[in-house]
């Protein structure tokens, strides 16, 4: 487990974890800046510097390459550039790893490496402490490499998984919600994809160019590049980096459309808002992080004024010359199936009953439980030989102190829903600092005093929380709090390839506030 905090971001999968280790017996190794609740069921952990996950990687994989634990035969017969790797790896030694990730005990990465190594097969989670990074595509290939390493691919209990952050975020990037491809990850780039989705959707002229990343339009509005935005479901005022620039590029917007159930940071700023179903009020499917694709049906009845999210879209569309006629939400799964081969053979009566996981191209297949069985999908896995890169923004005298963020169990994402429950804010109505108590002492902070924290971007005001929980010279802060908005102080630089920001990692000071 990798980049997690998994009871608490992900609470459902988090109980199976803990009563695997617990009940059954099942060994679990830890990696993360903060000594997170599954750290207390590890046989490992690693309390890492924030944004070195790319070196310990390397180190585990050092040592396996080192002691010949591979896997021969699947490194041999299913993959390539295996070579080019292990060269990359050779500085790697555990010590050095222990250095840069600011760990204590060397030998403990090598006992590590040797009992992944020994159990087969091994199942790696990760979520965005894996991926918000400016290295964070890397820091997924390391993943990759490690579980390649040991043959755990295209095996039941292994593979790479990826934790969603929001419950249909797999469906969102199945349907084409990502600016390069269309439904099934097929690219725009492609002529003969251009060809035939213009056939499916009777249009002409769409184009070959791939879009602008989320962070690429705030930038382009920011610059006035980008006219008009239309936000569906999403908060970026709280969700996205250093806050006061998303503010000022949606408020240089000469149109802003903000469509949500609730007046949310972002509604605020927007010239029209268009009020929709929440999930209770909408008929659709859902697809989960392992691609299992779910029925949600209506149990709620939504108000007057309130529209399905499908229904909102074509009526904006056929004002705007298109001819949509869709009567409800199994109408577009229909054309679903027509345009994504890997949903082909999934209806709306087979959901009702069985669980289907894609790719299912036709109504006799059963779904596909694990990928990769026999073959990647490019033919052979590739080793990607990867060099840990320090984070974009380093700490200095100025900015001594690391700051992480992340999601605590009581509030989820911007708040939106959350702190609109009377019980859930009850629980945690406010934000804080997590403050090492080293660090605590050096600043003169005792717990649950007021502090200022302060980043290249900007300051927020937050009571301190003295914790063991996170490592010295570092500090965590939830995103949930507009009045201690996290993403106000984070840094706005991108991974180049994904363009992901660096939400985990940013230099910062923390300043007792004296009355």
């Amino acid at each position: 487990m990798i980049g997690s905090n998994t009871t608490e971001n992900h609470p459902v999968m988090g109980s199976m974890i803990k009563n695997e280790v617990i009940n059954q017996q099942k060994r679990l190794i830890v990696i993360d800046p903060r000594r997170i609740e599954l750290a207390r069921y590890a046989d490992y952990y690693f309390p890492i510097k924030p944004g070195t996950n790319i070196a310990i990687l390397n180190g585990f994989m050092h040592v396996i390459v080192k002691e010949g634990l591979y896997d021969k035969a699947f490194v041999e017969n299913r993959t390539e550039g295996f070579e080019d790797l292990k060269k990359t790896l050779e500085k790697y030694t555990p010590a050095y790893v222990a250095d840069i990730c600011g760990l204590d005990n060397p030998d403990d990465i090598v006992a590590a490496a040797r009992l992944m190594a020994s159990l087969k097969p091994m199942a790696l989670y990760y979520s965005m402490g894996i991926t918000q990074f400016v290295s964070g595509v890397n820091g997924v290939k390391s993943t990759a490499n490690l579980q390649m390493m040991l043959g755990n691919m295209g095996v039941e209990g292994g593979g790479v998984n990826p934790l969603r952050g929001q419950n249909n975020v797999q469906g969102a990037c199945d349907m084409g919600a990502l600016p390069a491809t269309y439904p099934a990850y097929q690219p725009v780039a492609s002529e003969d994809n251009k060809k035939k989705f213009e056939d499916a959707w009777s249009v002409k002229n769409l184009s070959v160019k791939p879009g602008l990343t989320l962070m690429e339009m705030m930038n382009a509005a920011h610059a006035g590049g980008v006219k008009a935005m239309y936000i569906m479901g999403e908060n970026p005022v709280m969700s996205d980096p250093n806050q006061q620039h998303v503010i000022e590029a949606l408020d240089n917007l000469e149109l802003l459309v903000v469509q949500d159930i609730f007046l949310t940071e972002t509604a605020q700023h927007a010239h029209v808002v268009l009020p929709s179903c929440a999930f209770l009020e909408k008929e659709g499917t859902a697809t989960n992080t392992e691609r299992r694709v779910q029925p949600m049906h209506r149990v709620l009845k939504p108000g007057r004024l309130i529209k399905d999210d499908w229904w909102i879209t074509m009526q904006i569309a056929n004002r705007m010359g298109a001819d949509w006629d869709y009567e409800d939400a199994k109408d577009i799964f229909k054309e679903i199936r027509k345009v994504t081969p890997s949903y082909a053979g999934i209806t709306y009566k087979r959901i009702e009953n069985e669980l289907i996981q894609w790719p299912c191209p036709t109504k006799e297949h059963p779904g596909t439980k694990v990928l990769h069985r026999e073959a990647f999908s490019r033919g052979k896995g590739l080793f990607t030989a990867i060099e840990y890169t320090p984070p974009f923004e380093e700490t200095d005298r100025e900015f001594p102190l690391i700051l992480t963020t992340g999601r605590i169990l009581q509030q989820f994402h911007t708040g939106s829903m959350s702190r609109n429950s009377r019980v859930l804010e009850e629980t945690a109505p406010e934000g804080f600092v997590e403050v090492n108590p080293n660090d605590a002492g050096n600043l003169d902070v005792a717990d649950g005093e007021l502090v200022s924290v302060s980043t290249r971007r900007g300051s927020i005001r937050v009571k301190a929380r003295v914790v063991e929980r996170i490592k010295p010279n570092a500090v965590f802060i939830p995103f949930h709090f507009y009045e201690s908005c996290a993403n106000r102080l984070t840094v706005d630089c991108l991974d180049p390839v994904c363009k992901i920001p660096e939400y985990k990692v940013c230099a910062c000071r923390v300043e007792k506030i004296v009355a």
